[in-house]
C-alpha cells in the first residue's frame, strides 16, 4: 500500500506563534507611593496583587514588609534585593500563598500569619498573631476575618494611611471598594461586620487609600484607591448584607 507523501516541515504555513517567542517578559513593580510598590497580578494566587512597603524600625533601621507573594521571578527578586531585601513577608489570607518557603529561604524573612491561616504552611516557620500586632512604629496588621478564616490587613500611616486589604475590600465596576461576598466565603456577615469597623476605628484624616489585593483590572491602571473612606461611607451596607454570591 503507497503512502501518501507529507510535506516537509519547511512547507507548512507557521499558523501559531512560537509560545517562546510569544511569551511576555515580566513586568517591573509599580510605584504606588515613593516607599509603596505594587506588583504584577500573579498568576499563581489567581491574580493577586503584592506589594512591597518600604519601612523602618524606631532606629531607622529597615524592615520592609512584602505583603502578599507576587511571582518569585528573577524580575521580583532584584526588585526587592535592590530595595533593602524584606523583614516580613505578611499573608492577608490564605489565597495570596504562593512559593513561601521560596521567599523565606531567598531573603531570610519571617512570614507573619494570623494564627488561623498557619496551618496551611506547614513546611515554613511562621510567626503568629491573634487579634492584631505593631510591626513598626508606622505599621500594623489586624484581623479580618470573614473572606477566610485568618484574613488580615495592614495598615501604615504615612501618605494619609493606607490599608492593604488582601481580598477583605476589593475594587468593584467603576473601581469603589466593597466586600465582595463569593461562593468561597467563608462567613459573610463578619466579613461585613469587619469591613464597617473601619468607619469607626478610621477617619478621612487616617484612612485615604487602599491597596486591594486583587481585581486591580477595575482601577484602569491604577494600583490603588483614593479617598477610601468617603467611598467605605457611601457603600450601601443593607444592600451588601442580602447579597448574593457572585462566583
Amino acid at each position: 500500500m503507497s503512502v501518501a507523501p507529507t510535506s516537509s516541515a519547511s512547507s507548512i504555513p507557521n499558523s501559531s506563534p512560537d509560545p517562546t517567542q510569544s511569551k511576555q517578559a515580566p513586568k517591573q513593580p509599580r510605584s504606588v507611593f515613593e516607599t509603596i510598590f505594587a506588583f504584577a497580578p500573579n498568576r499563581e494566587t489567581l491574580g493577586g496583587s503584592a506589594y512591597l512597603l518600604l519601612d523602618q524600625d524606631a532606629d531607622g533601621q529597615s524592615v520592609n514588609v512584602l505583603i502578599d507573594c507576587p511571582a518569585f521571578n528573577e524580575v521580583n527578586r532584584s526588585f526587592i534585593q535592590r530595595s533593602g531585601g524584606i523583614h516580613t513577608l505578611f499573608i492577608t489570607h490564605r489565597g495570596g500563598m504562593a512559593q513561601v518557603k521560596d521567599f523565606q529561604r531567598e531573603f531570610g524573612c519571617q512570614v507573619l500569619i494570623q494564627e488561623q491561616e498557619a496551618y496551611l504552611l506547614p513546611t515554613v516557620t511562621t510567626d503568629v498573631f491573634h487579634r492584631d500586632r505593631a510591626i513598626s512604629p508606622t505599621s500594623r496588621v489586624f484581623w479580618t476575618a470573614g473572606h477566610s478564616p485568618g484574613s488580615a490587613c495592614l495598615y501604615h500611616a504615612q501618605y494619609g494611611g493606607v490599608l492593604f486589604t488582601g481580598r477583605h475590600l476589593l475594587p468593584v465596576k467603576g473601581g469603589a471598594p466593597s466586600p465582595l461576598r463569593l461562593s468561597k466565603t467563608f462567613h459573610w456577615p463578619r466579613q461585613l461586620r469587619h469591613a464597617q469597623q473601619l468607619l469607626t476605628d478610621f477617619s478621612p484624616e487616617t484612612l485615604s487609600t487602599i491597596c486591594p489585593g486583587a481585581n486591580t483590572g477595575f482601577l484602569r491602571g491604577e494600583k490603588k484607591i483614593t479617598d477610601a473612606y468617603a467611598q467605605l461611607q457611601s457603600l450601601d451596607w443593607a444592600a451588601l448584607a442580602s447579597a448574593t454570591p457572585v462566583l
